[in-house]
């Protein structure tokens, strides 16, 4: 049974009027961001290397889109999320939400930012706590800022309601007692409880069933249109990105490497690394194998990455000037197709060859 019946309504809808920056301004500018995890070792514990999880990252969301972001794991996705969320402190970097610094002293302060921007985590029942019936969760972030007990549990009731969960049925219930779908729509519905204008989706789906999976991304859907969000949207299913985002951002051992338009980057990805991952889905003709896996070899330690371009170890277009200078994001197609690869030109003449053969 097919429960998704038609592709959402992405298009951006008329700025609410809390947006500061207009409708035109990005509501994400991420400008820099690098984040490097310190490795220790001897008597002393003293720092002998460091892992380049995320390493000058550069990107925006606009308002009212879903920007989704594919890669390997290991490559950094759900670490530049809780950057995002200042979980975890940045090491060098700037972000700018609806044109105001966060975490300056004349910009956007964190107790701000966790206003408008919410995150769903990919663990469903970790990310609740045990102790808390789901209702109280729901109300819990609403209370810190100040809201009444009464008027947050008013509000989680309606959030839950907005989930597809009846109050009457689920509100006293614990996480232990809900599916995986239910949880994670409680999870959402917390997420909503500050009235975000942009959520962060670390892997929402990737835990249920296709079916649940479903209903979840059809949920997400409405409440886009409804409550006017913009969600970035992490997912190692590349289908699932596929059907749900406006732009995707592919990224690689800590760095982006290609971002466009939906439809321009899967009918025609530059960078070898993003046709890889797209020729690494499984066909539905089971006439159609690979005689070749389209993508071989691990990719290297992020502790010591290669010189220059760091797919280079893996491509099949390399060059010795990939080993000389590392890429940087340039225009490809006109400009909203951005891709880090030297031999972007060189190389699309080539099509997917030495990338994947289909076996017919």
């Amino acid at each position: 049974m097919r429960l998704i019946t038609e592709r959402p309504d992405t298009r951006p809808t008329p700025a609410a009027s809390r947006d500061r920056g207009g409708p035109q301004q990005p509501i994400l500018i991420v400008n820099g961001l690098r984040k490097y995890f310190p490795i220790k070792g001897g008597l002393l514990q003293r720092k002998v290397a460091e892992v380049k999880a995320v390493d000058g990252v550069d990107f925006s969301v606009m308002k009212g889109e879903t920007l989704g972001i594919v890669g390997e794991s290991g490559c950094g996705k759900s670490t530049l999320a809780r950057l995002l969320m200042h979980l975890i402190p940045k090491d060098e970097g700037e972000l700018i939400f609806d044109g105001d610094p966060v975490d300056d002293i004349r910009g956007l302060s964190l107790r701000d930012l966790r206003r408008d921007l919410q995150m769903v985590f990919q663990d469903s029942y970790s990310s609740l706590n045990p102790r808390l019936p789901i209702q109280d969760s729901i109300a819990y972030g609403p209370r810190v800022h100040g809201v009444g007990k009464a008027e947050a549990a008013a509000l989680a009731a309606d959030l839950l309601n907005k989930v597809g969960l009846r109050p009457s049925m689920f509100g006293a219930r614990y996480p232990h007692e809900l599916s995986g779908g239910q949880r994670q729509r409680v999870n959402i519905a917390r997420a909503l409880a500050l009235d975000p204008r942009m959520l962060i989706l670390d892997e929402a789906v990737s835990a249920l069933d296709k079916s649940v999976e479903a209903q979840v991304l059809n949920l997400l859907s409405r409440l886009k249109r409804e409550l006017n969000l913009t969600y970035l949207f992490i997912s190692h299913d590349l289908s699932v990105v596929q059907y749900v985002s406006d732009r995707v951002l592919v990224m690689y051992l800590g760095q982006v490497v290609e971002i466009g338009p939906v439809d321009a980057i899967y009918a025609a990805p530059r960078h070898p690394y993003t046709r890889a991952l797209l020729d690494s889905r499984l066909s539905m003709n089971p006439l159609e194998r690979m005689s070749e896996p389209p993508l071989s070899g691990d990719p290297p330690n992020p502790v010591n990455p290669p010189s220059g371009c760091r797919f280079r170890t893996r491509c099949a277009f390399a060059e010795s000037v990939c080993a000389e200078r590392q890429p940087r994001l340039a225009a490809a197609d006109g400009g909203a197709h951005l891709v880090a690869c030297h031999m972007a030109d060189a190389e699309s003449g080539h099509g997917r060859a030495g990338l994947s053969a289909p076996l017919h």
